[in-house]
């Protein structure tokens, strides 16, 4: 399992190295985060054992049932969540969490601030887009993200690393993927949260910073 694990791992640098080489970028600007939504702890540990160390998790509730105790073993992971997050999940997410990808309103920034303060933590935030518009689907609508953009970093201070998204399943991810890096650069914006499994060498080749890869990794129960 572990040597797999490793294979893998080694298999999707090179694959990333590939894609940001072949555009003229460093390999060492893109963070690869290792999906672990539905696996539990026993599933994870050969993969820090391997070496990766940033993961990602959608649920606040299912990460803290796992994290805590892989967080003592290796205490320099990173964990970051992807999916949605409802406000009464701040306290708790602030907690767990060292990067949140998934603001997208304000009453969400306003919650992570009160708490990052009671914890006296400072977590990076990702504004999520909803490059597609689509209703069923969290982001804010990109005409909007300036707006939310400035009530994070001017009225309450936090610290915004990028924009994430996530393509609708029916379209070409690139077109979202240009779109957001171009919104990025509009609003002085670095970081890029862009890519899955099926599509994260044309995030890499389009400025991804963040690409979020679950079944490369562990196969295809539950990944992204």
């Amino acid at each position: 399992m572990s040597e797999d694990v490793a294979s893998r791992l080694a298999d999707l640098s090179e694959e990333i190295a590939g894609a940001a080489r072949g555009v003229g970028r460093d390999p060492e600007e893109v963070t690869l985060i290792a999906v672990s939504k539905t696996f539990g702890a026993e599933e994870i540990r050969p993969v820090l054992d391997a070496g990766q160390r940033h993961f990602g998790e959608n649920r606040v509730q299912e990460a803290q049932g796992k994290w805590p105790g892989l967080r003592e073993d290796f205490p320099d992971l990173t964990l970051h969540l992807i999916g949605p997050l409802q406000s009464n999940k701040a306290k708790e997410a602030v907690a767990l969490f060292d990067v949140i990808h998934t603001v997208d309103r304000p009453k969400i920034a306003r919650a992570l601030a009160v708490e990052m303060a009671k914890q006296g933590k400072r977590i990076p935030l990702f504004v999520q887009v909803n490059t597609g518009e689509e209703q069923q689907k969290a982001g804010v609508a990109p005409a909007e993200a300036g707006a939310l953009l400035s009530v994070c970093r001017d009225e309450l201070g936090l610290e915004v690393a990028g924009l994430m998204c996530i393509p609708p399943v029916d379209e070409e991810p690139a077109i979202h993927f240009a779109f957001l890096a171009k919104l990025a650069g509009e609003l002085g914006l670095s970081g890029l949260s862009m890519g899955m499994s099926g599509d994260f060498t044309t995030a890499v080749e389009l400025g991804a910073t963040h690409i979020r890869v679950g079944s490369a990794i562990f196969g295809g129960r539950g990944g992204s």
